[in-house]
């Protein structure tokens, strides 16, 4: 696989080249200083992926992603010096089509840059997707109210994602309203250190309160809630947010299928759930669970996921009731929530 770095400290592109070059199956195609040359660069040699820096001069990994989406459409994985302090600008590259994001990994201190090993196992993630050109571009909060679940019947909003996820968060947030009476839980794939920039940046994109689950709390309406750590969020028999290492074998950590069945078990109420954009088939079998339960279940279309993976899974095993365009989840999950409460 032939893979473009971005970036403009030669230390940090030294870095890169050896994680890349680390892996044997890869290569460098080219080597870009800043974003203005990574756009003309990636008009004449498409690479497979790009590792894409975000502070540089002249141009910014974000305004780079944006025209290389727009104009030589290819698979591009954020890679900075540090993700969690340039959290908003990475969310916002991945709004324009960025997969995933990771940090630029460091020298050990006898000079060989062997610290790549979250890159590379972020590139290993990708391949599947890479050489594909069929990426796609996802073009006051109210007063909350604590939860009395065991009486309640307060409905759940339960969303899961993955690759392409935290854009398709936003379109979906946007279109409720501040006082959409539910409780809500998003379950995205994503590194435990960069969920604070993810509650944040969704918070301020879309104007819904989204924080992170702190173990053993009591969920409250009109608030989303996100993953913090490398763990599984659950809802525990209590119905209070919880974290869970069991099951130790799952793939993904958080899994959508691990929240999905401890909702099926434990939330006393409603239940509208949608599986979103991402590779695999996580949360597939636990949207299909939940739906045999009565819950209301969506997913995500081909036509506007990143990934046609996880929803497509669901799409293919009955799990969702209905498939829509992420344009109309959002509308879906308010009609729901409406017949809930009629």
């Amino acid at each position: 696989m032939n893979i473009a770095i971005v970036n403009d400290v030669a230390m940090a592109v030294e870095a890169l080249r050896r994680a890349v070059t680390a892996m044997s199956e890869h290569t460098v195609a080219w080597i870009a200083r800043d974003g203005v040359e990574a756009v003309e660069k990636c008009r004449q040699q498409r690479p497979d992926l790009i590792l894409m820096d975000l502070i540089m001069p002249h141009m910014d990994g974000v305004e780079a992603t944006r025209l290389i989406m727009r104009d030589t459409p290819c698979p591009i994985l954020v890679v900075t010096a540090s993700v969690g302090a340039n959290a908003g600008l990475a969310f916002e590259a991945m709004g324009f089509g960025a997969l995933d994001a990771v940090d630029t990994p460091l020298f050990e201190n006898n000079g060989r840059g062997d610290n790549g090993g979250p890159l590379r196992e972020k590139i290993r993630m990708l391949e599947p997707l890479c050489g594909l050109r069929t990426i796609k571009r996802l073009s006051a909060p109210a007063e909350p109210t604590t939860v009395p679940l065991a009486s309640s019947g307060l409905p759940l909003v339960a969303i899961g994602a993955s690759t392409g996820g935290p854009a398709a968060l936003v379109r979906i947030l946007e279109q409720l309203p501040p006082d959409f009476g539910a409780v809500g839980v998003l379950v995205q794939h994503i590194d435990a250190d960069f969920a604070p920039g993810l509650a944040s940046w969704l918070t301020q994109k879309t104007g819904h309160e989204v924080k992170v689950a702190r173990d053993g709390e009591r969920p409250v309406t009109n608030r989303f809630f996100v993953s913090a750590r490398d763990e599984h969020l659950v809802l525990n028999p209590a119905g209070n947010l919880s974290y869970s290492r069991e099951p130790a074998d799952s793939v993904y950590r958080p899994s959508i299928d691990v929240f999905f069945d401890s909702a099926r078990d434990h939330w006393r109420g409603p239940v509208v759930a949608a599986l979103l954009t991402g590779i695999g088939a996580d949360g597939a079998r636990g949207l299909r669970d939940l739906r045999s339960r009565g819950a209301f279940t969506i997913a995500q279309d081909q036509k506007t996921s990143v990934v046609y993976g996880m929803p497509k899974a669901a799409a293919e095993m009955g799990a969702a009731m209905t498939v829509l365009p992420i344009d109309s989840i959002g509308s879906a999950i308010v009609a729901a929530l409406g017949r809930t409460r009629s």
